[in-house]
C-alpha cells in the first residue's frame, strides 16, 4: 500500500504539483512525503508552474495584510472622529490661533509691520482657517485675498485646480486669478491629493497681525510656558493615547 501512494505522490509531483496539493490527495504526514519525493526533480515548466503558484500565494498573504491594515485604519479613524465633540467658537478661536501659529506669516526682524497671510496645501485647513477668520474674528470676505501655487509640472493642471478649490471653498472662480508657478530644481512626485499650494491674506491688516502674536503668546504662557517653563511637559499616568 505505501509502495502504491509513494508512486502516487512521485507521479504527482512530477506533473508540478505543490507539495499541499499532494497531501491533500495522499494521507501522509508531511516527513513521509518529503523523503519519498526529495530525489524527484522537476521538468522547467513545473518549476513554473510551482513559482508561479508560490508568487500567487504570497500575492494573497500581501492582499490580506494589506486589507486588514486598511480595515483597522478606518476603525482608528472613526473611533477618533467621535472623541470631536461640537466644537463652540471658544474651541474655533483657539484652534485658528494654533493653525495661524503653526502656518500663518509673522513679523520679522526691524519690518514695520506685516500683514496677515496664512498658507496651507490641504483644502481642509484652509476652511477652518476661512471659518475662523470669519466667525471669531468677523472678517468681511471683500476684505480677503487668495493666491494659489502649483508646481510647474503640474501647470497643464490648473484649470482643475482652480474648479477644486472654488468648489471646496463655496467662492467664485474669480477669487483665484492670481495664479503663480513654482519652480523647482527638482520634480515633486506625482501626488493624487495635490491641488496646490494657496495663500489667503487679509487686507490692511497689519493691526491684525500684531494681535495674533499676542494671543499666540497669550496661549503659550497659559500652557507650556506656565512657571517659567520649568513644569514638566511629559510625565507618568494615563494618556487616551495609550494603546
Amino acid at each position: 500500500m505505501k509502495k502504491y501512494l509513494k508512486n502516487q505522490a512521485i507521479e504527482l509531483r512530477q506533473k508540478g504539483l505543490s507539495y499541499s496539493e499532494i497531501l491533500e490527495k495522499i494521507k501522509v504526514s508531511k516527513s513521509t512525503l518529503s523523503l519519498w519525493l526529495r530525489s524527484v526533480d522537476l521538468a522547467k515548466k513545473q518549476k513554473q508552474r510551482l513559482t508561479l503558484k508560490k508568487l500567487a500565494a504570497a500575492m494573497r498573504g500581501a492582499n490580506k495584510r494589506k486589507s486588514q491594515r486598511i480595515e483597522n485604519e478606518i476603525r482608528i479613524k472613526n473611533e477618533s472622529e467621535q472623541e470631536i465633540r461640537k466644537i463652540d467658537n471658544n474651541n474655533l478661536f483657539l484652534i485658528g490661533i494654533a493653525l495661524y501659529w503653526a502656518e500663518g506669516s509673522k513679523k520679522s526682524g526691524n519690518r514695520s509691520g506685516h500683514g496677515v497671510v496664512f498658507s496651507n496645501s490641504d483644502p481642509k485647513m484652509i476652511r477652518v482657517y476661512l471659518k475662523w477668520l470669519k466667525e471669531c474674528l468677523n472678517i468681511d470676505f471683500s476684505d480677503i485675498w487668495f493666491e494659489l501655487y502649483i508646481h510647474e509640472n503640474r501647470v497643464n493642471e490648473k484649470l482643475i485646480f482652480i474648479n477644486y478649490w472654488a468648489n471646496f471653498l463655496n467662492v467664485d472662480k474669480k477669487n483665484f486669478s492670481r495664479i503663480y508657478i513654482k519652480k523647482n530644481k527638482t520634480i515633486p512626485k506625482k501626488n493624487d491629493c495635490y491641488f496646490g499650494l494657496m495663500r489667503v491674506g487679509v487686507r490692511r491688516s497689519t493691526n491684525l497681525n500684531r494681535k495674533i502674536a499676542g494671543w499666540i503668546n497669550g496661549v503659550y504662557k497659559n500652557t507650556a510656558g506656565s512657571s517659567n517653563g520649568r513644569t514638566p511637559l511629559f510625565g507618568s499616568g494615563y494618556s487616551r493615547f495609550d494603546s
